[in-house]
């Protein structure tokens, strides 16, 4: 953590200034955290760009790339973010700022990810969050602004920022206890409704115990879970029930229990050594420790004893002060809690699913702590508030018994498998039953675990959860940049609302994807509108109007057709493409195919000529990062590997290990007949293999292509060169790896007979979702002997061709 110089920790920006400093920047470009505290009356303004400014810079009249925060706009009652000037963002929130006290925000910028939030860790209290699809790489230096009025900051500190995949932070509060505070002021967070532990202090709710205490015989209501979970109470004695204690006075057991209860109770310093009594009869470890410490430095000090001074006993001396979501903390000890939902332990409540039975016997006091509507069902007076038993229709098990686990463990658990479709379902199970903590759990791990091969699953799930909005923007992102592999692995995709599939194909419009032609685009978006269970080109959907009209094939989605065929570029189409769609039905059937299509017919001929061209995104073409480098014939110098050696279109051919471009790397280790810089030459080696090792307990002979950690590869084409032996591969694999380590098969050859002669030139196409996912790292491997019984992979050259990044 880097925090603002001390002379910076207090400042008054006035009107129309900014204040800047070295102190004020990001660790990384692009990436950071800002945590401060305002006063204002509106129009707390932060700006964010690439370079230092001046006193009297003013965001307004800035040329560069920036943005632009705003809180408390428009008389304090919008927030607004602008990029280079212009508005992105322009929202209501009335009320954000406050001139007769300092409040506490965060802004965090995670490539382009812009979070907004009011308090003193970022992640709490989220107000806003979104995503510039054109991200500014470069901010890094953070400018406090205001407008009309003066703008007082303070407690100023600079952070690094979450990753999109991880929308929690490590939150690290200091909590210092002052002597006439609360311990319950430290439990509760919010006022959201949530329960928290403390407050069941002494509360009937849920009570399976009961304290009869002193002469007087006062009864104190208590919870067996909450008790055994923090010392050894003897509820096997008598009634099971009932602990009698005659010889105790209420205030003692009052801050036993408060401790239990909270972390922290105050007790009268006479009184301390009865506590330390009580506690060691119920061996409560931490209380017993915390009085002994404050007895031990009472002596110390000698000074004579004040009967009344009130003592704070808190669990803050003994542990660190990290935060934690988790309701049930120290002195409980957490481990045993998970064990009463293992035995059954003090249960309150059987816990049905059904179709599958009894799945758990629970306790309504842990469940209550973690979901409102719980609480809210087992207080409100009806049946299920007094029932032993509750029956859950329709609600998937795993998932179900994996979300009480996270209530008694307070922290996810979960198997290897397939974890997306897990987390899917416990994702929906979080946001029906409320558990915020677990949903922000769930969209962190299906970040770190989304694949093109499940993004469509999740965006069906994410779009109708609020809370998930981060997480949905990463997959239609995600989605964008995969647009060829999400729509031809599976037609999943045709199962997304309106909304969500415009939103993919509007995020296309900007930054990098992987379109490899406009009539795809086309073609997806007509399958999406007939809801297709496979993907048809436009011309078998022209075919089918012969026979159907737009209504009969479209259904309720043909509105859409209009709104979405203006994202398909067809200016940039070939000509006798769209000659043939200017004939077709669907321009016969359908107005806005025609009209685009004789648009871009006429762009064909006048070209930058037409007044609309250089405004217009139909006219341009897409910002692809990927350069397409075509297989032509065998050994030709039209791919990555020949590239590689121009260092990248940049000088003559050299050989690419050689110039350290690329890394070759061989099953068995080099030598004069194993060469990664032979593979990868343009001259016909006699003798050149990678010889035998094993893997998994299998024999394996491998080369492998190591194209740079900056660099990937959508392959869909490779091409390889025997040497002079006679040792023909037979059956073996064609793989591509994002770390050189997990290997995904991008064609598999079983018995393949093509090579037979020494010095023989081979090729073969990727076809399929395979040749649509970029790798860094890939590989020919043995499956089996080559000829002659042999285990040596005898090869002297190999390209690759396709989609290069």
């Amino acid at each position: 953590m880097r925090s603002v110089e001390e002379t910076k920790r207090s400042l008054t920006v006035a009107p129309f200034e900014c204040a800047w400093g070295e102190e004020l920047r990001f660790g990384e470009p692009g990436r950071g955290c800002i945590t401060f505290e305002a006063s204002a009356q509106n129009d707390v303004t932060l700006v964010f760009r690439h370079q230092l400014g001046s006193r009297h810079y003013h965001y307004k009249t800035d040329t560069s790339r920036h943005y632009t925060v705003i809180l408390g706009s428009h008389r304090n009652k919008r927030l607004k973010i602008e990029v280079d000037g212009n508005t992105a963002v322009d929202v209501a929130a009335v009320g954000l700022c406050c001139s007769s006290s300092f409040q506490s925000y965060w802004i965090s910028i995670y490539d382009g990810y812009i979070s907004i939030g009011q308090g003193k860790h970022p992640s709490n209290n989220l107000l806003f969050q979104w995503l510039d699809p054109d991200p500014n790489p470069h901010v890094q230096y953070v400018g406090l602004s205001s407008w009309d009025k003066h703008v007082g900051y303070r407690n100023i500190s600079l952070l690094p920022s979450a990753p999109p995949n991880s929308i929690f932070w490590t939150q690290i509060e200091y909590a210092n206890v002052h002597p006439d505070a609360d311990a319950r002021d430290y439990v509760r967070k919010d006022n959201c409704g949530q329960r928290v532990l403390a407050d069941f202090l002494e509360n009937w709710d849920f009570s399976d115990a009961v304290f009869v205490v002193g002469t007087e015989r006062k009864v104190v209501p208590a919870h067996k879970l909450v008790l055994c979970a923090s010392g050894d109470f003897p509820f096997e004695i008598g009634d099971g029930a009932t602990i009698v204690l005659p010889s105790a006075s209420y205030p003692v057991l009052h801050s036993l229990l408060e401790y239990i209860y909270t972390g922290s109770t105050q007790i009268a310093e006479w009184l301390l050594s009865s506590l330390l009594e009580l506690s060691s009869q119920f061996k409560v470890e931490p209380l017993m420790k915390c009085c002994k410490e404050i007895i031990d430095c009472l002596e110390v000090d000698k000074k004579p004893s004040d009967s009344g001074k009130i003592l704070i006993v808190s669990k803050g001396r003994l542990q660190d002060h990290r935060f934690d979501s988790c309701p049930l903390k120290a002195p409980l000890n957490v481990q045993k809690v998970a064990e009463f939902l293992a035995n059954g332990e003090h249960s309150d409540i059987n816990i049905y699913v059904n179709g599958h039975g009894l799945v758990a016997k629970g306790h309504k006091l842990i469940l209550s702590l973690w979901s409102v509507p719980l609480a809210k069902m087992f207080t409100n007076g009806m049946k299920e508030s007094n029932a032993a038993d509750i029956f859950f229709e329709d609600v998937p098990p795993k998932p179900f018994f994996l979300l009480l686990q996270f209530m008694y463990y307070g922290e996810l658990k979960l198997d290897t498998g397939d974890i997306t479709s897990v987390l899917v379902q416990l994702l929906l199970l979080a946001d029906q039953f409320a558990i915020t903590v677990l949903q922000f759990e769930c969209c962190k791990r299906i970040m770190e675990y989304l694949s093109e091969d499940t993004v469509c699953s999740v965006l069906q799930a994410v779009s109708s959860i609020p809370s998930c909005k981060l997480l949905e923007e990463v997959c239609k992102r995600n989605f964008a940049t995969h647009f060829d592999y999400c729509t031809t692995a599976c037609t999943d995709f045709v199962s997304l609302d309106e909304a969500t599939f415009k939103d993919i194909l509007e995020a296309m419009q900007h930054g990098d994807m992987t379109v490899t032609s406009e009539e795809r685009v086309l073609d997806v978006i007509l399958t999406w509108c007939m809801g297709a269970c496979e993907t048809f080109h436009w011309t078998s959907v022209d075919e089918l109007l012969r026979t159907s009209t737009p209504e009969q094939l479209f259904g309720e989605r043909l509105s859409a057709i209009n709104t979405l065929l203006p994202l398909v570029r067809f200016p940039l189409m070939h000509l006798s493409i769209l000659k043939r769609m200017e004939r077709s039905n669907l321009a016969n059937h359908i107005q806005a195919f025609r009209q685009l299509v004789a648009e871009a017919i006429e762009f064909s001929h006048a070209g930058q000529l037409m007044p609309t061209a250089c405004e217009c995104e139909r006219f341009q073409h897409r910002r692809s990062s990927y350069k397409e480098l075509q297989y032509i014939s065998d050994g030709d110098s039209n791919g990555v590997i020949y590239y590689a050696g121009t260092s990248f279109g940049k000088h003559q051919w050299m050989n690419p290990v050689l110039t350290k471009n690329i890394t070759v790397v061989a099953s068995s280790p080099n030598s004069r007949h194993t060469d990664p810089k032979a593979l990868v030459s343009k001259n016909y080696q006699g003798t050149c293999f990678a010889g035998p090792c094993v893997e998994n307990g299998k024999r394996v002979s491998w080369w492998m292509v190591d194209i740079g950690q900056e660099h990937q590869l959508m392959c869909n084409y490779y091409t390889v060169r025997q040497d002079g032996s006679t040792a023909f591969m037979r059956s073996w694999a064609f793989q591509g790896s994002m770390d050189g380590r997990n290997w995904t098969s991008l064609r598999v050859h079983d018995s393949d007979p093509t090579v037979c002669y020494p010095g023989q030139f081979a090729s073969w196409p990727i076809v399929g979702p395979a040749a649509l996912l970029p790798f860094r790292f890939f590989r020919v491997a043995l499956t089996g002997p080559a000829v002659g019984c042999t285990w040596n992979l005898c090869i002297c050259f190999l390209e690759l061709y396709g989609y290069f990044h």
